[in-house]
């Protein structure tokens, strides 16, 4: 089996998928101090990406970033939120013990709170 990243992204709020979501991926240095892009995308309407983050050999046991800009999602929103953004950026860390998985990385997120775990 070949190791994937991918993600999901779900407005809590309003109850669907969050479609236009940009998404930037880092690969972290060993300490954590210094990141390395990766790849920039946007979530379809779905709220998944197009295709996987990283596939194969791409995905190397290590420490990763995903930023999800959700305060730039739900200015576009029908939405009345007061400013500036309770969330704007949402960076989440996480580790990849095994190139040969799939790691999945959901975000939950409404305007003032999110969740993630790792899915299947």
């Amino acid at each position: 089996m070949a190791g994937q990243l991918t993600t999901h992204v779900l407005d809590t709020v309003q109850g669907k998928p969050a479609d236009g979501i940009s998404i930037t991926l880092w690969a972290l240095s060993p300490d954590g101090h210094d990141r390395t892009i990766l790849k920039q995308t946007t979530t379809n309407q779905d709220g998944r990406t197009d295709v996987p983050l990283l596939v194969d050999e791409a995905l190397q046991v290590g420490s990763y970033e995903l930023v999800f800009a959700v305060g730039e999602y739900f200015q576009k929103s029908s939405l009345a939120l007061p400013q500036p953004y309770f969330l704007d950026q949402v960076p989440i860390r996480f580790g990849v013990a095994d190139g040969n998985a799939h790691y999945h990385v959901p975000l939950l997120v409404s305007p003032w709170s999110y969740s993630t775990y790792r899915g299947s």
